[in-house]
């Protein structure tokens, strides 16, 4: 029997050993080294050969990737540790860490139990670590820290002993902060990383070595002897007695949870079914016997195999052959064949169990985020994964012949199904294809890489455009509003949304309620407690996109009938504004009063649709609507001779300046800019600072368009659109 397929067979026979696998990702801010520890960790369990670990960057397979020198894709891989004279099974995802890839982070977050963070010595903990962080606590999951880089502080800035333990105690502080502001409630203490018992471990990825405090006791090596290693440049022999994946990989087995241990705690949270139901206990316990029940969190697009569905496992088997179904699309589908990653292939197994983290082929219209289960036990579908930030940048997208038109829609549609961050809406009418993304980046790889170099279909594409979005600030008197056949009225206030509700929504508290999802009492109590009316929050007829629509009408006849219709037209008004045609956030809409005909025939869909719609918007226009702009948090960090030319290139950007603060030579800006002043920020802030710079940026929400702007810009962007200037 070869290596491989020792290595296989070893797998397979972990895979059903529950308390021995474990499911972790690495997550960290842009460059602070996840992918080249990735590739130590593959190079320790014998994937890749040791000499090229670090350089090879294994899990970044794509071109773009390799050329670009970032992650863009979260890759897969499981491999096999031995600790304590054990085997463990461990399964990987190596996530990005640039801002505009943030979906993909959290969709990982679905599927693992533990997260290795990873600080880089030199720099310390950034925005986007706290990002990230904030992500895994969101999904129940675990962190150990990893501090990479540690070289460079012992060679290139020469700290003493002191200055090196002052700095560790400092990145320590920064994380044990954030995870006791950001963690449940329950894990606030049992969370925090802790040099003594191992939940923290130093080293450098790029030099393979790594320590901790259970190492150093179990080798005798000592900080000293490290330091001396490193000054005289002896890292290789230091690899050797300290490797990387070992010190790393025992970190993960002591302190990062097994499957049947996590889904104690974690399926009460992404699950809100019943929890003492069949399904319910067997994920608990992680019961390779029990009901099938799983989340998919990622489509990889195979040339050979189509659409691979990454899922994680939280109870029963799947076997190659097996239906299943599809709880959002609410479709069956036969799973044409079940494997395992190693890297960028595919090892194809019989079956896989609860707890694991596998790729399923033939889900053709499965998307990140469903649910499966069996057709004969149809489960509660799990929790929407909640995105942290949303798309703020359109293109428009044409293909350059027009006989690829057909195969455009197909990709746009693919691509929409693998990233729920982006949005794309096909115009049949005007033959225009919108795409949203979360940043220029984003977009270019998508059109790039998906479109023209994997589909192979030129596309030519429009100047980025901003997305705004409209609400009220004030309070709008009744306005009646009749249906077209003037046989009908209902009667609107149109008033601003409580803005803990907003907050509540956008932090994925309070759902989406319509007909298909009822207002129950857990909604009822959330709403209430995020500041809203208890009266109103009991008549909530829907939720959509951070707007309401309460029903204070009494014993009104009929109206049950036409519910459907009204809240049909409450999301047309709420997709389109009554300034510039853009979406609305932040409002609440009352149905006071109607007035219906009584025969049904007279208010078909024809009649209301219309009079919501108009009604609505006629009462935002007389409510002080405003348009919001989408801003950005900017964090720079420069040497000082540069900041007057950073603060200025911000001030040109109508940005304002949150904080500053002094490390050693550098000078660290916080600011907050509009998106619509940021494109081409990358050349402007490389040439004002001579190339001397770090920067990066976060999405900060929608806040007012200045005034003096709003009306120029609405008529920019109703002339864009094609609708009357007026």
């Amino acid at each position: 029997m070869g290596k491989r397929a020792k290595m296989i067979a070893k797998i397979k026979e972990l895979m059903e050993k529950y308390d021995r696998i474990r499911n972790i990702g690495i997550c960290a801010h842009i460059d602070h080294g996840k992918t080249t520890l990735s590739d130590n960790l593959l190079a320790g369990a014998g994937m890749i050969s040791k000499e090229l670990a670090g350089e090879q960057l294994a899990l970044d397979f794509d071109e773009e990737e390799a050329q670009r020198g970032i992650t863009i894709f979260a890759a897969n891989v499981s491999m096999v540790h031995t600790y304590e004279g054990k085997e463990y099974l461990i399964n990987l995802i190596d996530t990005p860490g640039h801002v505009d890839f943030g979906g993909d982070v959290t969709r990982a977050m679905r599927a693992i139990d533990g997260a290795i963070v990873v600080v880089c010595a030199v720099e310390g903990v950034m925005p986007q670590t706290e990002t990230v962080l904030r992500q895994a606590l969101r999904e129940r999951v675990k962190p150990v820290l990893f501090i990479n880089k540690v070289d460079r502080l012992i060679n290139e800035l020469k700290l003493t002993p002191e200055e090196l333990q002052n700095r560790f105690i400092k990145i320590i502080n920064d994380i044990n902060n954030l995870i006791k502001k950001m963690a449940p409630e329950e894990f606030k203490d049992k969370w925090l990383v802790r040099v003594e018992d191992g939940s923290v471990a130093f080293g450098s990825a790029y030099h393979n070595w790594a320590i901790s405090v259970p190492f150093m006791k179990k080798s005798g090596i000592t900080f000293k002897d490290i330091i001396k290693y490193c000054e005289e440049d002896k890292q290789e022999e230091l690899a050797e007695k300290a490797p990387l994946h070992e010190v790393v990989l025992d970190m993960v087995i002591k302190h990062l949870p097994s499957p049947p241990e996590a889904q104690k705690y974690r399926i009460p949270h992404l699950w809100k079914g019943d929890l003492n139901s069949d399904v319910g206990k067997a994920m608990l316990n992680c019961d390779p016997n029990g009901p099938l029940a799983g989340v998919i969190t990622k489509i990889i697009v195979d040339k050979h195999a189509g659409a691979v569905s990454v899922c994680r496992l939280f109870s029963g088997r799947v076997r190659q052959g097996d239906e299943v179904y599809m709880v959002n699309s609410q479709q069956k589908a036969k799973i044409q064949q079940v494997s395992v990653f190693m890297g960028p292939e595919r090892i194809p197994v019989e079956s896989i169990s609860a707890g694991n983290i596998c790729a399923l082929v033939g889900l053709k219209e499965a998307s990140a985020g469903e649910t499966i289960c069996s057709p004969d036990n149809i489960i509660e579908p799990f929790e929407a994964i909640t995105h942290i930030s949303e798309p703020v940048i359109t293109v428009a997208i044409e293909a350059k012949n027009t006989k690829d038109l057909p195969k455009l829609i197909e990709v746009l549609r693919q691509v929409a199904r693998e990233d729920p961050t982006v949005r794309v809406e096909i115009n049949e009418e005007t033959g225009e294809h919108l795409l949203s993304g979360m940043g220029e980046l984003h977009i270019e790889i998508i059109t790039k890489l998906k479109i023209e170099r994997d589909a192979g279909i030129p596309v030519e594409v429009g100047q980025p455009i901003v997305v705004y979005r409209e609400t009220v600030t004030g309070k709008s008197p009744i306005v009646e509003s009749k249906s077209p056949n003037k046989h009908n009225k209902l009667y609107f206030v149109v008033e601003p949304l409580e803005e803990g509700v907003l907050q509540a929504y956008k932090e994925g508290k309070i759902p989406d309620v319509d007909t298909k999802r009822k207002l129950d009492d857990k909604i009822v109590q959330e709403l209430i407690k995020a500041g809203m009316d208890p009266e109103e929050a009991k008549r909530v007829m829907c939720i959509y996109e951070g707007n309401v629509l309460v029903n204070m009408t009494r014993g009104i006849v009929h109206l049950d009938e036409v519910k459907e219709l009204i809240i049909q037209g409450f999301k047309e008004a709420m997709r389109n504004g009554p300034l510039a045609a853009e979406k609305c956030q932040g409002v609440k809409v009352k149905l006071i009063d109607a007035v219906l005909h009584e025969d049904a025939i007279h208010r078909g869909p024809a009649q209301m649709i219309p009079a919501a719609r108009f009604g609505i918007r006629d009462a935002m226009m007389q409510a002080n609507p405003v348009l919001l702009e989408p801003m950005q948090y900017v964090f720079i960090s420069t040497p000082q001779d540069y900041m007057g030319s950073a603060m200025r290139e911000i001030s040109n950007r109508r940005g304002q300046i949150l904080d500053m603060e002094q490390e050693g030579d550098m000078t660290i800006i916080k600011a907050k800019c509009p998106v619509a002043e940021m494109f081409g920020f990358a050349g402007a802030i490389r040439g004002a600072t001579q190339g001397r710079c770090l920067w990066s940026i976060e999405f900060a929400g929608y806040e007012r368009v200045p005034r003096e702007m709003q009306e120029q810009l609405i008529r920019q962007i109703r002339e864009r659109k094609g609708l009357k200037i007026e």
